[in-house]
């Protein structure tokens, strides 16, 4: 069973830019409600979609710097990279369906 990638801000640029699959990138923190509520939805397609995508975290009080390259201002933020590339974004606690929708867009 597969389960997210903790990615810091030494590791991203392998992890994520460098991923040969499309990678969904949570922002979090610990103390963040919302995010605690998207948790288990990520950890459900990182089960469902192994192999084909890659789910990554990013505890933004831990790394700062990748936050502040992505402008992240409220979390929980997902973005959804293809390629390297930015290819949507999800700001806030959504129902899973929208999460989803959005994944299989990308892969």
């Amino acid at each position: 069973m597969s389960k997210p990638v903790e990615v810091t801000d030494t590791t991203f640029e392998n992890e994520v830019i460098k991923s040969d699959k499309p990678v969904i990138v949570d922002f979090w923190a610990v103390w963040c409600g919302p995010c605690k509520m998207i948790a288990p939805i990520l950890e459900e397609f990182a089960s469902e979609y192994d192999g084909k995508v890659k789910i990554a975290k990013v505890d933004v009080d831990n790394n700062p710097n990748i936050a502040v390259k992505y402008g992240i201002r409220s979390i929980p933020t997902v973005m959804f990279f293809k390629e390297g590339k930015i290819v949507d974004q999800v700001i806030g606690a959504l129902p899973k369906s929208h999460f989803e929708e959005k994944l299989e867009k990308l892969i």
